[in-house]
């Protein structure tokens, strides 16, 4: 003969083990999802913190740099002929700085309407557009100095306006 109080006793201590197991799985998924939530968030502040790092290397970096060619080594200097050249060769740097937009914007001397910069109207215009997206979440933004070689009164001379150049980067979903 069985003991039924000895089988109930056994089946109320199974019971009670996969209630606290299930107890506990369900705590360690609550702190799962709280650790995580802000998870997205961190990422995009993190993307906006290298979208300014990358505004403010990208002046010196050897694409964009003026380097020594208008004289002394200068800080924050874009060479506009030679991101000009590179504007015609950015599919060869399609992966290189993982970013939506980079645009240098002249501000002054200020032209009234906004002309994208193209070969047949450089020195004469306002915007240089390297990779244009429509879907271009935030951008960050660093003051330049942007010089190119230019002729005034049949010598070679060196021209720097103040520009800025802006990185754009996609919003994460």
């Amino acid at each position: 003969m069985v003991d039924k109080k000895a089988q109930m006793k056994i089946q109320q201590t199974a019971f009670v083990l996969m209630a606290i197991t299930l107890f506990f799985v369900l705590i360690g998924i609550f702190i799962l999802v709280i650790r995580f939530s802000g998870l997205k968030e961190s990422a995009t502040e993190l993307q906006e913190k290298n979208a300014m790092l990358l505004a403010t290397k990208l002046a010196n970096s050897p694409e964009f740099s003026c380097g020594e060619a208008f004289g002394n080594k200068k800080i924050n200097c874009v060479d506009a002929d030679k991101v000009m050249m590179l504007k015609e060769n950015i599919n060869k740097y399609s992966g290189f700085w993982d970013v939506e937009n980079i645009e240098i914007i002249k501000i002054y001397p200020k032209l009234e309407n906004e002309i994208i910069c193209t070969f047949e109207n450089y020195p004469e215009c306002n915007l240089i557009s390297l990779r244009s997206s429509e879907n271009s979440g935030f951008s960050e933004s660093n003051f330049v100095s942007l010089c190119r070689k230019t002729l005034i009164n049949g010598k070679i001379s060196d021209k720097c306006e103040l520009a800025k150049i802006i990185v754009s980067y996609k919003k994460l979903q």
